[in-house]
């Protein structure tokens, strides 16, 4: 394990990936617990992942990224997916919350209206929504593969209706983008430079 501070500062992209390298279904699913953990909002955790991991669905999805060597040659390629009206899940999510009297009917009935404000009837909002939790969550999948020695690389160049229809995705799903994960080939790219802290924070006038 590594230490968060390390893990950011030690990560970087990967396209080159040990293609004898196999991963264990309980090894893909440590991975998945661990960015299960990415929080969402109103905890309407819209997203979910698709494990791609045998040699045949590899070679299809593969197809449908452009043919990207990566794609085939990673332990497993995780197709983050975000879905599109999550927040009309929450009745179910949260009521373990109030089940648990961690919460009154009232908040829970307060937590289920702001979010119905909020999201019903914008359908792009609630696009950009399933975006941004599949985004966060792929970043914490990244993380969490580093913490475990691997590499990874992200990619959004592919054929979104292909990778859907791969992946067989719901009407309200989008494949936010793929993660690649597995042990690193020689050749990849050292870290690539950063712009400075000054030309990225600005601080709030008095």
């Amino acid at each position: 394990m590594t230490d968060i501070s390390s893990a950011i500062n030690g990560r970087t992209s990967a396209n080159n990936f040990d293609p004898t390298h196999v991963m264990t279904q309980a090894e893909i699913l440590d991975l998945a617990q661990l960015a299960n953990q990415t929080p969402t909002s109103f905890n309407q955790q819209n997203w979910r992942l698709v494990a791609v991991n045998t040699p045949a669905a590899k070679g299809r999805l593969k197809a449908a990224a452009f043919n990207q060597p990566k794609v085939g040659d990673a332990a497993v390629t995780f197709v983050v997916v975000g879905k599109i009206g999550g927040y009309k899940d929450l009745p179910t999510l949260i009521k373990p919350m109030l089940d648990g009297g961690h919460i009154d009917q009232a908040a829970y009935d307060g937590w289920i209206g702001m979010a119905n404000g909020m999201y019903e009837g914008k359908e792009q909002f609630q696009r950009d929504e399933a975006i941004r939790s599949a985004s966060l969550a792929a970043m914490t999948l990244m993380y969490a593969a580093h913490s475990k020695g691997l590499v990874s690389g992200a990619m959004i160049g592919f054929d979104s209706a292909a990778v859907s229809a791969e992946c067989k995705l719901a009407a309200n799903e989008v494949p936010a983008m793929l993660i690649a994960v597995g042990r690193p080939a020689p050749g990849n790219w050292p870290r690539k430079v950063r712009r400075a802290v000054a030309d990225v924070v600005s601080f709030s006038a008095d």
